[in-house]
């Protein structure tokens, strides 16, 4: 082969690397010549401002390397073997349109275009029957041709970032479309024809002018995923209730002035009206969302909360930060699957600051307590009345709290130790929460075993804790553990045995990788690890806990971000502000979960 290649030379220092005119951009004559073999061509960032027409010819025209080596003992030169091209990728470059050409890829399955200056796409495209995916993202699209309708195979539609004011009605004829993302254009209206993408699973039109939504789209019954973030939506068509797969809404930065009714919507697990004009919630908006798992209401004018809350039993996140809130309803400590209350920026009167201090689970606790304390008991021994709002006594050890709220409590003491007399004072009760926070406790006091049977909830919070003993790693009803605010570098291996985990705090410490024992708990739903020094994560062991799903990792030294982080689909709450990588970029981490998600398996290496 190498003579072959010294002849080329000798004839002509470009023969072998180019079947372009002088004008055409040259494209090594060795990407060609594999594409025919592979049937996929990547000219990704090589400063392109044309398609060379030998892209477009290649499985058309004799190559170049037929006439300069007729080597038909070797396999790999069987040129007339070649493979169709069916990907071709031309993202990054610094192209203004396409040429009809593109007709001559009948095979074509994907077409990559994102990140260059087009400002129109062929109109030959809809001759491309096998064409499946298009991403057409970060370009300067200001309409679409109307041959696109005929892609009817087409899956995956990009359109993102372009300039868009208006959508063809023929797309409305890709009824094996799944996914499409026109968000960040200039869209003022929406065709009703949209209605005919049956199999469309996710629908992004963020970021643009929609005033309203045609009543139409309620057709879409494949429809799991909808964002409309960032519109001017005042109103929500009573169609859209009839969503029977609806499972994400997106609505945050409207006008909306009402939760919206949404009977039908069985599966819905996410709704997000954040940044509206929201003033009350009643019983008809609560009373069918059934299956709610996050509920984000932040940035709105809510007065109050009704007491029907208490209905969405399997809510484990609820937003209601910079609001009107003055009170809470009892029965927000009823919901028992709750684990994030985010109440921040609400002018809340009757709840002691440092009961917010202590998170939502002991939040939660002084709620349930104030339903008790409706009906006081008496005391045996002298008569006087003691309920759930009584203050812990001035000495060291708080009956109350233990026989009535069943927690062993000694918080806030300031105490290297915990007092033999705190472990003596539980007898046989069945002690199921533990608070020794806000001390300085150097180790976890060994005879925390002595609960090992019943307790599932510990803070150790605001203590000098330089590392985890083993007496807690026996505890194996535990499920939320919080030990925020130590001066903690690792994690036991031993920890693994704590097979009921759900919830752990670890912000606020000293660790400088992430701890390996918490890839191996699979109960884990919540890890939250703020404000440390962790340089990375293992996408692929997260990706295999299959209950996780919120991960705090803010203001740490993640240099970089996996993209294989992406594939982490379980995750409804990943934050990431605060660390030193340079993508995903701030206007990205500010969309929210699933924007972050979707950005990282668009980086994946294909």
């Amino acid at each position: 082969m190498s003579r072959f290649r010294g002849r080329g030379r000798l004839a002509d220092p470009k023969a072998g690397f180019r079947t372009e005119t002088d004008e055409e951009p040259a494209v090594p004559q060795g990407l060609i010549k594999g594409a025919r073999k592979s049937g996929q061509l990547n000219l990704s960032a090589r400063g392109l401002s044309q398609v060379p027409s030998s892209v477009w010819r290649i499985n058309l025209d004799v190559p170049e390397e037929s006439r300069q080596n007729l080597s038909f003992g070797a396999a790999d030169d069987r040129w007339w073997e070649q493979t169709d091209l069916t990907k071709l990728i031309l993202a990054s470059n610094k192209l203004q349109c396409l040429s009809e050409d593109i007709k001559l890829l009948p095979a074509l399955i994907l077409l990559d275009v994102h990140d260059n200056k087009l400002s129109s796409l062929p109109k030959s495209l809809g001759e491309l029957e096998n064409l499946q995916r298009i991403n057409s993202s970060n370009n300067m699209l200001e309409e679409l041709p109307e041959e696109m309708g005929k892609l009817k195979n087409l899956k995956s539609l990009l359109l993102q970032h372009n300039q868009l004011v208006q959508i063809p009605e023929t797309i409305g004829e890709l009824h094996s479309l799944e996914e499409l993302d026109l968000s960040n254009n200039s869209l003022s209206t929406i065709p009703g024809s949209l209605a005919g993408l049956t199999s469309l699973v996710r629908l992004n039109l963020s970021n643009n002018k929609l005033k309203s939504l045609p009543a139409e789209i309620s057709r879409m019954k494949s429809l799991k995923q909808l964002d409309c973030t960032s519109n001017l939506l005042e109103t929500i068509p009573p169609e859209l209730a009839g969503m029977e797969s609806l499972e994400q809404l997106y609505l945050r930065h409207n006008k909306l002035c009402y939760l919206p009714e949404l009977p039908a919507c069985k599966l819905l697990k996410e709704l997000h009206v954040g940044n509206n004009r929201i003033q009350m919630l009643s019983s008809e908006h609560l009373k069918h969302l059934s299956s709610i798992i996050t509920l984000e209401l932040r940035d709105n004018k809510i007065k109050s909360l009704p007491e029907e809350i208490v209905l969405l039993q399997g809510l484990e996140r609820l937003d209601l930060t910079n609001n009107d809130l003055s009170s809470l309803p009892s029965a927000l400590g009823s919901l028992p699957n709750l684990k994030s209350l985010l109440l921040e920026g609400n002018p809340l009167r009757g709840i002691r600051r440092d009961i917010f201090n202590k998170g939502t689970q002991e939040l939660l606790k002084y709620l349930r307590s104030r339903v008790k304390s409706a009906d006081p008991p008496t005391d045996k021994h002298d008569g006087s009345v003691v309920n759930a709002m009584t203050l812990p006594s001035e000495s060291s050890v708080n009956l109350h709290a233990i026989t009535t709220l069943k927690t062993l409590e000694y918080s806030e003491k300031q105490a290297p130790i915990i007092p033999d007399e705190i472990f003596n004072a539980v007898g046989n009760i069945a002690i199921t929460t533990v608070n020794f926070s806000k001390n300085q406790l150097t180790e976890v006091p060994p005879r925390i075993v002595d609960l090992k049977d019943t307790v599932c909830d510990i803070n150790l919070g605001f203590n000098k804790l330089p590392s985890i003993s083993l007496q807690l790693c026996m505890l194996q009803r535990l499920a939320h553990v919080d030990l925020r605010n130590n001066v903690l570098t690792s994690l036991p291996p031993e920890m693994e045995a704590l097979i009921k985990l759900q919830t752990i705090i670890l912000s606020f410490n000293r660790f400088r990788t992430f701890p390996e024992v918490l890839y191996r708990i699979s109960t884990l739903d919540t890890i939250l690890f703020c404000n440390n020094h962790i340089g990375s994560v293992d996408p692929l062991q997260l990706k295999k806990m299959p209950n996780l799903t919120t991960l705090d990792l803010q203001n740490n030294d993640l240099l970089q971000v996996p993209p294989e982080l992406g594939n982490c689909e379980n995750l409804r709450s990943l934050n990431l502000e605060g660390n030193p990588f340079r993508n995903p970029r701030a206007a990205i981490l500010a969309k929210g979960t699933a924007a972050v998600l979707e950005y990282l398996r668009s980086r994946i290496p294909t």
